[in-house]
């Protein structure tokens, strides 16, 4: 397998990548930065730092982001909204491992036995 390249342009396929500024994703979000500092706050999501310490989030991040704010506009408190999408988490998480589990099992079943024909 030949060494995956590291150029700057494989980043923007990247959803982890820390691409955007407090600003930038407020604007996208079309929020403020004090929604996206409030969702640091309740732990829901932790912006990474640049070198200066300015906040930058990923598209994973801002996709969560983007869930709070269709809870919060509904009416949610934001508490509330971020408590709800880590459960949602926790039982996606928990699904996946459900159906590993269940795979697994499915694989180590020994084939069904036929009946013999009576001679």
């Amino acid at each position: 397998m030949p060494p995956r390249s590291t150029s700057p342009a494989d980043k923007l396929d990247d959803d982890d990548y820390p691409a955007y500024t407090m600003g930038r994703a407020a604007d996208m979000l079309g929020t403020t930065p004090s929604f996206l500092r409030a969702l640091g706050e309740h732990r829901l999501i932790t912006p990474l730092r640049s070198e200066g310490g300015h906040r930058r989030y990923s598209r994973y991040q801002l996709r969560i982001a983007a869930r709070a704010r269709e809870l919060v506009d509904q009416g949610t408190p934001i508490e509330a909204a971020c408590r709800i999408i880590i459960l949602e988490d926790q039982l996606e998480e928990a699904r996946r491992i459900n159906a590993e589990y269940r795979r697994a099992a499915a694989d180590a079943m020994p084939p069904p036995r036929t009946a013999a024909a009576p001679s």
